[in-house]
């Protein structure tokens, strides 16, 4: 280390049940010592309210620090709080006091629930983890709480989403301090992508409605089985037998928002089931969900997700996706050797409740079987419809034979 320059001092605040994995991250960032990145690179200092704290599946935080440590760092770190119903008063305290004495302050997933305590994040915009958003934004109204993004800095004071995005953030904070090149060497040791911008979206999942209510359980069943076809807000009225100010009130009060921006997410929502699920083109995902074209697809996914359908399909199931997001693509040309035997007007049937995925393939070809030629990928065939059956080749020929 340059004896003329000190390290920049980052403190970790450990809370009672904290899950480890949000305390390893920055651990891991800023608590090895890397001279050929920088030097000096950080000096890592652990923090509890008491010793011997106890954080998940037994770990316990023997050496910490106490919080005066914390008070005097350059960046303060606060992990996942279990406690997000209250958290460590003197931890609140503490780290207002390091806020108020020029440090830079980031919290982890619900780490948020502790800044919102101080009162740092009152005016600001903030983030977490998209299952505790709702409970931060009841419990600070204050706060602009932002579910969607994957982590945000608003005057100093940084908040990320769960879990994984504490690496970005971490990675953020690095970069800050050390610039690109750095952060980029750094991401490499830890196989990791080296940025992700903060506004890119959370993998949200649609919660659905309450169990113990019956009065429109029927309704979105029926509704989520009819995805493939167009619905309007009288369509959802007559099934349900209730007028459409009565069938909007019982939304607001059961699924808090209007039934056709339920019905829009239920879409996007059965769109990445697809996409993470199964090899259908992009223009298939497209007529299954009931958005109608890739074009119309991409454009409502990537509102409402912030990836491309493509770029989605990639992060969940790794390698080369199967068809391009591009408005205009050929849908036999997507699928490259996925056999094209989905109807593009119909939608599989899903039990209720059930995880949503297309037909499983089932077996060769027919035409390339007859032809005594080598079948390609088998199909995904409904029973009863053998006769439809063709791959994506077979499809290409008959198609030049006809022009």
């Amino acid at each position: 280390m340059r004896a003329d320059l000190a390290a920049h001092r980052v403190a970790v605040a450990v809370t009672e049940g904290a899950p480890v994995f949000e305390l390893a991250v920055p651990c891991e960032v800023f608590g090895i010592n890397r001279p050929d990145l920088a030097d000096p690179w950080y000096e890592l200092q652990i923090c509890a309210v008491r010793p011997g704290t106890r954080v998940a599946h037994g770990f316990i935080a023997q050496e910490a620090h106490d919080l005066d440590r914390l008070v005097q760092a350059d960046t303060v770190v606060i992990p996942s709080c279990a406690e997000t119903h209250r958290p460590p008063p003197e931890l609140a305290d503490a780290v207002r006091a390091a806020h108020a004495a020029g440090a830079r302050i980031a919290a982890i997933c619900s780490g948020a629930f502790v800044l919102a305590a101080a009162g740092l994040l009152d005016g600001r915009r903030a983030t977490t983890h998209w299952m505790h958003a709702a409970e931060l934004a009841h419990r600070y109204p204050k706060v602009h709480v932002d579910p969607k993004v994957l982590y945000i800095e608003d005057g100093g004071v940084y908040t990320s989403a769960g879990t994984a995005a504490g690496i970005d953030l971490c990675l953020e904070l690095v970069r800050a301090d050390h610039g690109t090149t750095v952060v980029n060497a750094l991401a490499r040791r830890l196989v990791t992508p080296p940025h992700r911008e903060g506004g890119q979206s959370q993998y949200v999942d649609v919660p659905a409605v309450a169990r113990d209510d019956t009065r429109l359980a029927p309704l979105l069943e029926w509704a989520r089985s009819r995805l493939d076809r167009p619905l309007t807000l009288d369509d959802l009225a007559r099934h349900a037998n209730l007028s459409r100010r009565t069938l909007a009130r019982r939304f607001e009060e059961t699924v808090r928002m209007p039934p056709l921006r339920w019905l829009q997410q239920e879409r996007i929502r059965y769109a990445q089931h697809l996409l993470e699920g199964t090899p259908l083109s992009i223009e298939h995902v497209a007529a299954h969900s009931g958005l109608g074209s890739a074009a119309n697809l991409r454009r409502h996914f990537t509102r409402h997700v912030g990836l491309s359908p493509v770029a989605y399909r990639r992060a969940f199931q790794g390698g080369p996706a199967h068809g391009d997001d591009r408005a205009g693509s050929d849908p036999v040309a997507d699928a490259g050797d996925f056999p094209q035997t989905v109807p593009v007007h119909s939608t599989p049937t899903i039990p209720a409740g059930s995880p949503r995925t297309a037909p499983r393939p089932t077996e060769a070809c027919l035409h390339c079987r007859d032809s005594g030629r080598e079948p390609p990928t088998p199909p995904t065939t409904e029973a009863g419809h053998r006769e439809t059956t063709r791959c994506a080749a077979c499809l290409s020929t008959m198609s030049s034979r006809e022009t």
